[in-house]
């Protein structure tokens, strides 16, 4: 995600290094590279100019501290900047309303569907509310089906009329079916085409007409870049919606739609899309958005993640284990599990400040714990249990049975017994004690 800007962006503030001071000359040679970098990443060229003079304008207004060096100064300058660019403030979407009406809107194939299945199952399981799904889209039974695996999967009853070709009755009978059975908030996907047409837009709008929602939110393609703006602004112009969904963020996106959409439309983005899992979407803050398109990491979203992931009885219950040295490959598997939740690896890693750049060209499958989990499920619960009694026949059984060498097998064995003893020694001391005390 916005891999290539941030490099280029990292080389254009390379300029002001060593300068004494801040002047006009090497401000306009860096900002000069810093409006290239921002085109290139397919920025809209109004968007580009209006930003850099801004950041021309403070730069040249500040009196640079001594403590302060004119490249850090310029960092700060551009990181408030581009805050602001993608909104200032984080967007909440308004589901204030009992039943709240969600109504997504957006092209054929920009991602709608998955992302009505990955709202609902993020606003039941954060915001404990009772989802209803509706399909609206009548003509692809395959966008049905879709909506009903979805459902399936995350627990979520959908609504449908399959012998009605009326997306406006059907939305509105929803909401008549969510009111008798005690559903308090209804999303209702609709149908898309490959590009804006009349017939879509009267038909979108006629939906909304008739139901009135509380939210319309209109969901884009990152990687269609200047074109996801464009349609963003047509589909503003019929429906006013509230916000925007970024999807496919996780791809080898240039960023601009990001950067541009909010000025355009002057409609906050409210979430993003990062990945196929459920569990791949994100609430939108533009101020950590701009610490990771600098290189800065976001720390803040990978704990929240991981605490999505926390129960603090089974926190509770290792901990116990650790401090006895009995935490063992069962104990193992669970974690994994829960990091794999946590979504794309490559992401996750790339939140942590100063990984991102690290591992730019290094491409971590999330498929990485794969054969860690097939040599442990070919030991038999007695050995999960008691890592101990693995000895040298059991080590070459457990590899023919995971079609992994004994060398792997032994390397996983040591660094679990490494990983044991430090989990140990952090448990004993006082920041272990803590730990539990973090979540209140």
């Amino acid at each position: 995600m916005f891999d290539n800007l941030s490099e280029r962006l990292e080389r254009s503030f390379k300029i002001l290094k060593g300068e004494g001071k801040i002047t006009e000359i090497n401000v306009a040679e860096t900002l000069k590279d810093v409006r290239k970098a921002l085109l290139d990443a397919d920025v809209n060229y109004k968007v580009a100019k209006n930003f850099t003079d801004t950041v021309k304008e403070k730069a040249l207004g500040q009196n640079v501290l001594t403590a302060v060096k004119p490249s850090q100064l310029m960092v700060k300058i551009v990181h408030d900047e581009l805050t602001q660019l993608m909104g200032g403030e984080t967007a909440e979407i308004n589901i204030n309303a009992r039943p709240a009406v969600i109504l997504m809107s957006g092209l054929q194939g920009s991602g709608k569907t998955t992302f009505s299945g990955k709202l609902a199952r993020m606003l039941k399981t954060k915001k404990n509310r009772k989802p209803l799904l509706v399909a609206c889209d009548v003509y692809r039974p395959a966008a049905i089906e879709q909506l009903r695996v979805l459902a399936e999967q995350i627990e979520v009853p959908m609504y449908c009329e399959l012998d009605s070709k009326n997306p406006v009755e059907i939305a509105q009978h929803a909401i008549q079916e969510a009111k008798s059975k005690g559903y308090d908030l209804v999303i209702v996907d609709t149908a898309g085409r490959l590009a804006v047409d009349e017939q879509m837009m009267n038909e979108i709008a006629a939906i909304k007409e008739a139901i009135n929602p509380n939210e319309i939110l209109f969901v884009v393609d990152s990687m269609t870049g200047q074109d996801a703006v464009n349609t963003a602004k047509e589909f503003n112009e019929r429906l006013d919606f509230n916000g925007v969904v970024l999807t496919k963020l996780d791809g080898d996106t240039r960023g601009g739609a990001a950067l541009s959409i909010r000025s355009v439309v002057n409609k906050p983005i409210k979430f993003v899309g990062t990945g196929e899992k459920l569990e791949a979407i994100d609430q939108f803050h533009p101020a950590r958005m701009a610490d990771r398109i600098l290189g800065m990491g976001d720390i803040v979203s990978l704990v929240e993640r991981a605490q999505e992931q926390y129960d603090e009885e089974e926190a509770k219950r290792l901990q116990k284990k650790i401090a006895k040295n009995q935490f063992d490959f069962n104990d193992f598997l669970s974690q994994i599990a829960q990091i794999k939740k946590m979504g794309n690896l490559k992401d996750l890693a790339s939140m942590i400040p100063g990984v991102g750049k690290a591992i730019k060209d290094i491409e971590i499958d999330d498929n990485a714990f794969k054969s860690i989990e097939a040599i442990i499920y070919s030991m038999t619960p007695a050995e999960r249990s008691n890592p101990e009694i693995l000895n040298g026949s059991r080590r070459t059984r457990i590899a023919k049975g995971s079609g992994t060498t004994i060398q792997e097998v032994n390397r996983l064995l040591k660094q679990f017994d490494q990983t044991r003893k430090m989990m140990k020694m952090v448990t004993g001391s006082k920041m272990g004690k803590m730990m539990p005390k973090m979540k209140r």
